[in-house]
């Protein structure tokens, strides 16, 4: 097995060498274009083996093996003008989508629509091609090892500061797949997949438990959906499929959920499954509110993901979202969305979870929430998550762990009798629907075995500011157009 660690860590050292290489998300997007490249030649090599008219959508001269893999190949000026004047340019638009390699071609095009080759120097990017061919992906322990290094990337691109949404830590995602149990034939979808996490959580969690036959595993293959906007995240998420033995993954789009209007998806559009992390915080661009029925219009991202996820579940259909307090107690175009979610949807299961979950990258405290389509609610259980003992926060070196989710996963219950086993405790407690309504649709309900806690955390502190002014300026409007009714008679 090679040293897949060391030689990540070789190649940013002579990344850092070259001057068309600017910062961290250049150097990732650079390392990520090339280890598909190599990645896809290795699981092809593979192929090649498994089927007996293997058809590569790549031509002869631009696959890894034929320009990249001879250490002692082109360099320097040579190397630099072949893959910015021939891989790239055939790579992005010229590969034809026709015939049997026509899928996996489409898929390649989409990887490389937004890619580009920063690296300045031939020289020092054969010595990168040269260090990433010592890694052999059809080895299993590296394809092992590569996975821990994989995360690694996407904790690199976190701290190049402009990819905080990308990456759901791996003990969240985890929990949320174990809790709800895709099964086998069951479509899963992730609307705003970033890298994959939840995406690849699934696979390995339906082979692990449903897979017996190479149907089955066609099966699987297909039930995978996802789609993300952003160019990077995409390239790494489809890069992941490849990884996880998607071989054809044209499942994972490059797109924007949010930009197809509303009322044009339809039953085709519905799946049994989703699971995702929507960015939260962040504002679509302009028009993309215009897509959606007036009561849901906003601008904030998570709110219209949060209306589209409602439709897109079939019924009997189940969902984890991943949404911050803001969403909990937010009101006006809030409220509205959170009635439609209990009158259409059983939001039997809140998870509270602690600060620092994603740390550190932001400290707005997060929720996980658990709805089945096609009953109303009747009552929500919460359940706050606590800190293992001896921690009181998570950091990099200290991430949150699955094993923590184990006292949830004991007292969870089973749907099927509609949760009827599940019993209060200091961390769980009941509110009905009634008191929900009482309370003007605000979901965020404190721990009852808890006295009142304040917080310190500034963006959380950020976020009731300004939904306490926004509450000011409706009361200021409200009287203004008292005095101007009194002033008209």
């Amino acid at each position: 097995m090679s040293n897949v660690s060391g030689i990540i860590k070789s190649i940013q050292d002579i990344m850092r060498k070259d001057v068309g290489v600017d910062g961290d998300a250049q150097r990732i997007s650079q390392l990520v274009w090339l280890f598909f490249l190599k990645i896809f030649d290795d699981r092809e090599q593979e192929l090649e083996l498994i089927e007996d008219d293997y058809q590569s959508p790549l031509p002869k001269h631009l696959r890894w093996r034929n320009w990249a893999q001879d250490p002692e190949g082109m360099t320097g000026d040579e190397l630099a003008d072949f893959v910015n004047l021939q891989l790239f340019p055939t790579l992005k638009d010229k590969l034809p989508l026709h015939g049997p390699a026509g899928k996996r071609a489409q898929v390649v095009r989409d990887v490389f629509e937004d890619a580009y080759n920063y690296m300045k120097s031939g020289t020092l990017l054969r010595q990168v091609i040269n260090k990433i061919g010592e890694i052999d992906f059809n080895n299993t322990a590296d394809r092992h090892t590569f996975g821990s290094i994989y995360e690694q990337i996407l904790k690199d691109l976190q701290s190049a500061g402009n990819a905080g949404e990308f990456y759901t830590p791996r003990a969240v995602t985890q929990f949320i797949v174990n809790r709800i149990d895709p099964q086998l034939s069951e479509t899963v979808l992730d609307p705003a997949c970033g890298t994959g996490g939840f995406l690849s959580c699934t696979i390995d969690h339906k082979r692990e438990r449903y897979v017996k036959t190479e149907q089955d595993e066609q099966t699987l293959q297909a039930s995978i959906r996802g789609v993300e906007k952003k160019a990077l995240p995409h390239m790494l998420c489809v890069t992941n499929m490849i990884l996880h033995g998607i071989d054809t993954p044209t499942n994972i789009r490059h797109d924007n959920t949010l930009s197809r209007p509303y009322k044009d998806y339809g039953n085709a559009d519905r799946v049994e499954v989703i699971i995702t992390n929507p960015p939260f915080g962040g504002m679509e661009e302009d028009g993309i509110e215009n897509n959606f029925p007036a009561q849901f219009r906003t601008r904030e991202t998570a709110d219209l993901f949060m209306a589209l996820i409602i439709k897109l579940l079939k019924d009997k259909g189940r969902a984890a979202v991943v949404l911050p307090d803001g969403f909990l107690f937010g009101e006006g175009m809030k409220t509205r969305l959170k009635e439609s979610l209990l009158t259409e949807c059983n939001l039997h299961t809140v998870v509270r979870l602690p600060n620092g979950v994603f740390n550190p990258y932001t400290g707005i405290k997060t929720n996980i929430l658990f709805f089945d389509k096609g009953t109303p609610t009747q009552t929500v259980w919460y359940y706050e998550h606590p800190y293992p003992e001896g921690v009181k926060s998570y950091n990099k070196t200290k991430p949150m762990r699955f094993e923590e989710f184990q006292t949830e996963i004991a007292w969870w219950g089973s749907a099927a009798d509609g949760y009827a086993r599940r019993q209060a405790t200091e961390r769980a407690w009941p509110v009905s629907i009634d008191d929900i309504k009482a309370r003007n649709y605000n979901l965020d309900i404190k721990n009852p075995h808890v006295g009142e806690q304040i917080s310190h955390d500034p963006e959380e502190l950020l976020q009731r500011y300004a939904q306490q002014q926004q509450e000011i300026g409706k009361v200021r409007d409200q009287l203004k157009a008292v005095l101007q009714e009194a002033l008209q008679r």
